[in-house]
């Protein structure tokens, strides 16, 4: 099962996370948005910063999720490349590994601005949970 990838969007890019669960698909999705920021394989998991947002719903969810994490790495001057989410309800509770941005290792690709509610969807398709949305880059 591939865990991720991303797809063209007209002038955006769209993302998609996959798992066996929720969590691990919110996980990968997070994965698919950094790597179109930088090589995430470049990225080591030196630094954890925590997370947590609520939302009425599932999708509303993966989208403050993913907003939190780029103003996380916005504020902190970090790069992210692995990721751990517990959702409770329409409550998430998520962490983030990664570094401070070095331009002489760290490729630096398209900026996201942020995830947006176009081509929203979380969802479960056969026994794979689906998490995809459109960032705005």
């Amino acid at each position: 099962m591939k865990t991720y990838e991303t797809f063209e969007h007209r002038a955006d890019i769209g993302i998609r996370g996959y798992g066996r669960g929720v969590e691990e698909a919110f996980e990968n999705g997070a994965k698919a948005m950094f790597s179109v920021m930088v090589d995430i394989n470049d990225v080591k998991a030196q630094e954890r910063k925590e997370v947590s947002c609520d939302a009425p719903d599932m999708d509303y969810l993966f989208i403050e999720w993913l907003n939190n994490l780029l103003s996380t790495s916005h504020l902190s001057g970090m790069v992210f490349s692995s990721f751990k989410v517990e959702i409770n309800g329409n409550q998430l509770k998520g962490s983030a590994w990664g570094e401070h941005i070095n331009k002489g290792r760290h490729k630096l690709m398209t900026e996201v601005k942020a995830a947006t509610y176009s081509m929203l969807k979380v969802d479960k398709e056969d026994d794979v949970y689906v998490a995809q949305c459109i960032v705005d880059v």
